[in-house]
Protein backbone atom coordinates (compact mmCIF):
# COMPACT_ATOMS: atom_id res chain seq x y z
CA UNK A 1 0.00 0.00 0.00
CA UNK A 2 1.29 3.35 -1.03
CA UNK A 3 0.70 6.41 1.23
CA UNK A 4 -1.23 9.64 -0.54
CA UNK A 5 1.91 12.59 -0.52
CA UNK A 6 1.48 15.22 1.89
CA UNK A 7 -0.77 18.05 1.02
CA UNK A 8 1.53 21.18 -0.31
CA UNK A 9 0.00 23.30 2.47
CA UNK A 10 1.40 20.87 5.00
CA UNK A 11 4.47 20.44 3.33
CA UNK A 12 5.35 24.39 3.74
CA UNK A 13 4.31 24.41 7.29
CA UNK A 14 6.35 21.56 8.00
CA UNK A 15 9.64 23.56 6.37
CA UNK A 16 8.27 26.63 8.35
CA UNK A 17 8.33 24.87 11.33
CA UNK A 18 11.80 23.07 10.76
CA UNK A 19 13.26 25.99 9.48
CA UNK A 20 12.75 28.01 12.82
CA UNK A 21 13.72 25.04 14.84
CA UNK A 22 17.06 25.28 12.69
CA UNK A 23 17.16 29.04 13.44
CA UNK A 24 17.04 28.27 17.23
CA UNK A 25 20.07 25.95 16.80
CA UNK A 26 21.97 28.53 15.21
CA UNK A 27 21.25 31.28 17.90
CA UNK A 28 22.28 28.90 20.90
CA UNK A 29 25.04 30.35 23.01
CA UNK A 30 27.86 28.30 22.46
CA UNK A 31 26.94 26.06 19.80
CA UNK A 32 27.42 28.64 16.95
CA UNK A 33 26.23 31.59 18.68
CA UNK A 34 29.46 33.14 16.77
CA UNK A 35 31.16 30.22 14.68
CA UNK A 36 27.79 30.42 11.70
CA UNK A 37 24.65 31.44 13.85
CA UNK A 38 25.68 35.42 14.63
CA UNK A 39 28.23 37.44 13.90
CA UNK A 40 27.61 40.91 14.72
CA UNK A 41 24.46 42.99 15.44
CA UNK A 42 23.54 43.32 11.97
CA UNK A 43 23.34 39.86 11.86
CA UNK A 44 20.46 39.88 14.60
CA UNK A 45 18.67 42.94 12.95
CA UNK A 46 18.60 40.82 9.24
CA UNK A 47 16.91 38.05 11.40
CA UNK A 48 14.67 40.02 13.98
CA UNK A 49 13.87 41.62 10.38
CA UNK A 50 13.06 38.27 8.70
CA UNK A 51 10.81 37.05 11.97
CA UNK A 52 8.91 40.01 11.56
CA UNK A 53 7.74 39.21 7.86
CA UNK A 54 7.17 35.91 8.99
CA UNK A 55 4.95 36.68 11.72
CA UNK A 56 3.39 39.06 9.26
CA UNK A 57 2.17 36.57 6.64
CA UNK A 58 1.05 34.25 9.35
CA UNK A 59 -2.80 36.03 9.51
CA UNK A 60 -3.69 35.51 5.87
CA UNK A 61 -2.53 32.13 6.07
CA UNK A 62 -4.64 31.23 9.10
CA UNK A 63 -7.54 33.71 7.68
CA UNK A 64 -7.02 31.04 4.34
CA UNK A 65 -7.41 27.91 6.36
CA UNK A 66 -10.68 29.55 8.42
CA UNK A 67 -11.74 29.69 5.40
CA UNK A 68 -11.40 26.73 3.55
CA UNK A 69 -12.62 24.83 6.56
CA UNK A 70 -15.89 27.40 6.47
CA UNK A 71 -16.53 26.30 3.12
CA UNK A 72 -15.92 22.67 3.45
CA UNK A 73 -18.00 22.85 6.25
CA UNK A 74 -21.09 25.14 4.46
CA UNK A 75 -20.93 22.37 1.75
CA UNK A 76 -21.41 19.48 4.41
CA UNK A 77 -18.07 17.49 3.79
CA UNK A 78 -16.77 17.95 7.24
CA UNK A 79 -18.11 15.51 9.99
CA UNK A 80 -16.53 15.51 13.10
CA UNK A 81 -16.92 11.67 14.77
CA UNK A 82 -15.69 12.26 18.29
CA UNK A 83 -14.80 14.60 20.95
CA UNK A 84 -16.40 17.84 22.37
CA UNK A 85 -17.91 18.86 18.81
CA UNK A 86 -18.91 15.16 17.95
CA UNK A 87 -21.72 15.33 15.23
CA UNK A 88 -21.60 19.22 15.11
CA UNK A 89 -19.11 20.58 12.61
CA UNK A 90 -20.68 23.68 12.53
CA UNK A 91 -19.97 24.16 16.15
CA UNK A 92 -16.23 22.28 14.96
CA UNK A 93 -15.63 24.87 12.76
CA UNK A 94 -16.99 28.03 15.05
CA UNK A 95 -14.43 26.86 17.86
CA UNK A 96 -11.49 26.30 15.10
CA UNK A 97 -12.29 30.29 13.80
CA UNK A 98 -12.29 32.03 17.15
CA UNK A 99 -8.81 30.53 17.89
CA UNK A 100 -7.37 30.94 14.73
CA UNK A 101 -8.80 34.18 14.49
CA UNK A 102 -6.87 34.52 18.08
CA UNK A 103 -3.77 33.25 16.87
CA UNK A 104 -4.07 36.17 13.85
CA UNK A 105 -4.40 38.88 16.25
CA UNK A 106 -1.28 37.51 18.48
CA UNK A 107 0.73 37.15 15.23
CA UNK A 108 0.18 40.79 14.07
CA UNK A 109 1.06 41.98 18.25
CA UNK A 110 4.15 39.63 17.24
CA UNK A 111 4.75 41.46 14.33
CA UNK A 112 4.28 44.89 15.61
CA UNK A 113 6.66 43.87 18.43
CA UNK A 114 9.35 42.50 16.05
CA UNK A 115 9.03 45.61 13.71
CA UNK A 116 9.87 47.70 16.96
CA UNK A 117 12.88 45.77 17.75
CA UNK A 118 14.35 45.42 13.92
CA UNK A 119 14.03 49.37 14.42
CA UNK A 120 15.77 50.04 17.36
CA UNK A 121 18.48 47.62 16.03
CA UNK A 122 18.91 50.21 12.96
CA UNK A 123 22.15 51.55 14.36
CA UNK A 124 23.42 49.29 16.33
CA UNK A 125 27.38 47.60 15.58
CA UNK A 126 29.85 45.41 16.57
CA UNK A 127 32.94 47.05 18.03
CA UNK A 128 36.20 46.02 17.80
CA UNK A 129 36.69 44.78 21.69
CA UNK A 130 37.42 41.45 22.01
Amino acid sequence: MTSQPAAPALVHAEAAASAIRALNHATRPGLGWCDDGLTGPADVYDVVGALATLAARLPQALTQLQAWLDTETDAGRVAVVDGEHAGDPAALTATVGYWTDTAASAARALTHALDHAHTTLTWAARTTRS
